[in-house]
């Protein structure tokens, strides 16, 4: 196996497994919370925390694999996040279980920021998009995966297992990793150790105030912290406007096709990925499908966007991000529209055809927007961009997650909503015209997300056309790289 081929696995590999941890837990949730003998408040953030930390750590993870070595720093990632879920699997309490989800997404965090790198270190630019159609593939095989095995062990097996089954994967991966990657360059650059700090604190603060807004409420305490988090952005910038080796460099930004993509990212991860959650609630709380049921109805799009993933990344090579990366959105926005007019009464198998609308747009939108975006980065600064991406679509995860909760808890009560997100509940032991009334809510929550989905494609059309051949690394001057 040469090189470029080992990078592509294991990096493929990464991205499966990060999926399948995501939905996976998403619906173990309720058993797991039983059998630990936790509440909903508390064992929420055995998923929670994985969002948080992958948010605010994959920059700085991205930072350190330029500084370190992307390859090396990668196949480091990958030994953390087994370990983290062999502890996992082995936790005796809920708050140990958050615990070494912790460790897990430190793990997570250093593979999701240098992924991207090591996929721009071994392929060219025009052949990029190939690649990441690879990677959006392994991302929707895991989801699948995820969902299936989810559903089958924790019905038929212990619900420890869907850690467990992560080791050997990620034993596999890490054998192959050490083997066949190797770092062809670092840089000299300096760790950026107050930008780390002020940056960690300010996506830590904004992020825990506003998921705990949307599980708690409004509390004085907790619109003080996002607040905090969000003026500790203001020194945060002003000190990476004049560090000698920022976290991140901001001259990014005056780049229209990097900042646009990067936006389009952020944008998308907001409005999107409250869908998923929305649906789930609708098609167990409102509908009362179990969880395996529901998951099975989503199948069929995510297998669509995994087969397609990669064609289209080649066609994201030829023709550029602008028009595939809209074309894709503009897809989920017809999905989401879709979705949005679901009834009391609709048949659950409409979710099947529309979730192929909205999977064949995922297809085009992902390894055309990340392509561009790397296509962009200068070389030696892969894994700080590469991470940057990954911090943006982290953020714009936990977004969503408090949209979510936030719009459809409005039509009833927060317990009622979070209750039935968690699958504890649904609406047929209510009063008759909750159903209705949460209904509504998620009906609001949806077109909220059509609106932020909207303004992300006319972002992703606004940013310049990119040429496959177009290389920033050929001609943006950076520090000479030393060795390996």
């Amino acid at each position: 196996m040469d090189e470029a081929k080992a990078a592509l696995l294991v990096v493929v590999t990464g991205t499966l497994m990060a999926a399948v941890d995501s939905t996976i837990m998403i619906l173990a949730l309720p058993t797991v919370g039983t059998e630990l003998h936790s509440n909903l408040s508390t064992i929420i953030w055995a998923i929670l925390v994985y969002f948080l930390i992958t948010a605010v750590l994959t920059t700085q993870m991205g930072r350190i694999g330029d500084i370190f070595g992307r390859s090396r720093f990668y196949n480091a990632g990958f030994a953390v996040f087994t370990a983290g879920s062999f502890l996992c699997g082995v936790s005796p309490n809920d708050l140990a279980l958050i615990g070494f989800r912790a460790v897990q997404a430190l793990g997570g965090a250093m593979i999701l920021a240098n992924g991207g790198a090591v996929i721009s270190d071994h392929f060219p630019p025009e052949r990029r998009g190939y690649a990441f159609g690879f990677t959006t593939f392994g991302w929707n095989v895991g989801a699948v995966l995820g969902i299936l095995l989810g559903g089958v062990i924790t019905t038929y097996f212990d619900w420890r297992y869907i850690f467990f089954i992560n080791i050997p994967i990620g034993i596999f991966a890490v054998l192959v990793g050490y083997h066949y990657l190797k770092d062809r360059e670092t840089t000299d650059a300096r760790l950026d150790l107050p930008g780390f700090a002020l940056l960690t604190t300010a996506l830590t603060l904004a992020s825990y105030g506003a998921i705990e807004m949307a599980a708690s409420g409004a509390t004085f305490e907790y619109v003080l912290m996002t607040a905090a988090g969000i003026l500790f952005l203001g020194p945060f910038l002003w000190w990476e406007a004049r560090a000698p080796s920022p976290t991140i460099d901001l001259s990014y930004f005056r780049d229209r096709l990097m900042s646009f993509s990067l936006l389009s990212a952020f944008l998308q991860g907001i409005g999107y990925l409250s869908v998923v959650f929305l649906l789930t609630m609708y098609l167990q709380g409102v509908l009362g499908l179990d969880p395996l049921t529901s998951a099975l109805l989503l199948v069929p799009g995510y297998i669509l966007s995994g087969l397609f993933s990669p064609v289209m990344g080649r066609y994201a090579d030829t023709l550029g991000a602008r028009y595939m990366a809209t074309g894709g959105i503009a897809l989920m926005v017809v999905g989401v529209l879709a979705y949005a007019t679901f009834s009391l009464t609709t048949n659950p198998y409409w979710v099947i055809p529309v979730s192929l609308v909205t999977g064949f747009g995922g297809a085009m939108y992902w390894p055309a927007n990340n392509s561009a975006i790397m296509k962009q980065a200068r070389r030696g600064s892969f894994g700080s961009i590469s991470g940057l991406r990954s911090t943006l679509t982290g953020v714009g995860s936990l977004l969503s997650f408090v949209v979510t909760i936030a719009i459809a808890g409005l039509s009833v009560s927060r317990n009622v909503a979070f209750a039935i997100f968690l699958g504890k509940a649904d609406l047929r032991g209510f009063a008759p015209g909750i159903a209705a009334s949460f209904l509504n809510g998620l009906h609001s929550a949806l077109l909220v997300s059509v609106v932020i989905l909207v303004i992300a494609a006319v972002i992703s059309y606004a940013r310049p056309h990119d040429h496959a051949n177009r290389d920033r690394s050929k001609s943006s001057p950076v520090p000479a790289p030393k060795g390996p």
